[in-house]
């Protein structure tokens, strides 16, 4: 080989390790990163047609450790850590009171019923005792409540008139009417061809069979609308594409024929608005891992099914409590491991985060969270927005003001 040739060799590969390198540097340090893969959003939604979580207002700590070191306490919810007051130990079956400010409750400990001002105030409303209550289900005044005893005893109560009404053993899983005069529950006979969902007057004359259940009791969720549209919710409409999807039923009173409710996933729980206008739900599938994933869709009777939209918020319906029509708070859990929508005790024992969520705008904002941390279960909101109740994990009963 001449000097030549190996001369332009050398100079070839010199060249070749420079052009190397400077692709490799290039590459490393100087090449901008492509665009971020798009999130998937839930089944039948556009992208844009999901809000997710925002973060905590500006120079609020993100409320990953409630109570912790640095973070103030507000009196009032501002987004941040928010100072809550006890009302009484181990209660349940809470609700709103008639006056829309105060809240009734049970306390298992002496089988009483009371009722809490926004002060704090507590006060029985009957001396009436129902030891060992199973189950509570009360009218939207708060006035009477079915109650249900382990012996499958049933009873309703009216507390502003202190009568009470003996209701069928048989009969289970009830809900009042929007006005408080009727009832609606499960007749669960012996054979399968005697049961039935009943409708009765609240002192449980004059019932009604309306909707067979034959074998598929457990399938249908008991829910009397606020429009007295619907009484209830079956998991047995017809077979859809795709894994885990389900067409949801409404049941009307009169046998209507109510268009289905499409839903991505299994454990569908229904919450309604005050109206009945909106329809409130969790389920959880695949693409939300198998948490509960909140949903919302029109329950008005011409509308049904309509505009679903999905909220982007990993919770429970019964997290969650409707202030008016528009204005829904919700309680997040701040870590949930997948699978909880299944298994719901997984996510037992994280700290709460609450958020408000207009349903206007679909604009989320965080409300607060309780200085304690802690589980926020069972909450409602008092008419006027001013005071968030909730139970915590002991079953407590606490209070957070809104403003």
């Amino acid at each position: 080989m001449s000097e030549r040739l190996k001369k332009i060799l050398l100079v070839s590969a010199f060249i070749l390790a420079v052009l190397g390198i400077a692709t490799g540097l290039y590459f490393a340090f100087f090449r901008k990163a492509g665009p971020a893969p798009e999130q998937i959003p839930p089944a039948g939604e556009e992208p844009s047609g999901v809000t997710v979580l925002p973060p905590s207002g500006a120079g609020v700590p993100v409320p990953t450790a409630p109570g912790a070191v640095g973070l103030p306490v507000s009196d009032i919810a501002k987004g941040g850590a928010t100072k809550t007051q006890q009302i009484a130990t181990a209660v349940n079956s809470t609700t709103i009171s008639q006056d829309g400010a105060s809240i009734n409750f049970y306390k298992p400990e002496d089988g009483l019923f009371y009722r809490s001002d926004a002060a704090g105030n507590i006060t029985k409303l009957s001396s009436q005792k129902f030891p060992n209550a199973k189950n509570i289900a009360w009218d939207s005044s708060g006035q009477q409540a079915v109650i249900e005893f382990p012996d499958g005893a049933n009873i309703v109560y009216n507390f502003q008139t202190g009568r009470q009404f003996t209701l069928p053993e048989h009969w289970e899983d009830f809900d009042f009417s929007a006005n408080g005069s009727q009832i609606v529950a499960k007749s669960i006979g012996i054979d399968p061809g005697n049961r039935w969902l009943v409708v009765a007057s609240s002192d449980g004359s004059t019932a009604k069979s309306v909707v067979p259940l034959g074998t598929n009791a457990d399938k249908v969720t008991v829910s009397w609308s606020p429009n007295d549209a619907v009484i209830g919710f079956s998991r047995t409409g017809s077979v859809q594409t795709g894994f885990a999807r389900q067409q949801i039923l409404p049941l009307g009173m009169n046998n209507e024929n109510f268009k289905g409710l499409i839903v991505e996933g299994l454990n569908f729980h229904p919450k309604w608005s005050p109206s009945g206008e909106k329809i409130l739900y969790d389920i959880s599938g695949e693409l939300s891992d198998y948490k509960p994933l909140l949903w919302v869709v029109d329950g008005s009777p011409s509308t049904m099914g309509d505009n679903r939209r999905g909220l982007g918020i990993r919770t429970w319906a019964d997290k969650c409590a409707f202030q008016s029509n528009t204005t829904l708070y919700c309680a997040v859990p701040n870590s949930m491991p997948d699978g909880s929508g299944l298994q719901r005790e997984l996510a037992r024992g994280s700290n709460e985060t609450i958020y408000k969520i207009d349903l206007d705008t679909y604009k989320i904002t965080t409300a607060g969270f309780p200085e304690n941390g802690g589980e926020v279960n069972n909450p409602t909101v008092s008419s006027d927005g001013g005071m968030f109740y909730y139970t915590d994990s002991q079953g407590a009963l606490m209070q957070m003001r809104l403003k």
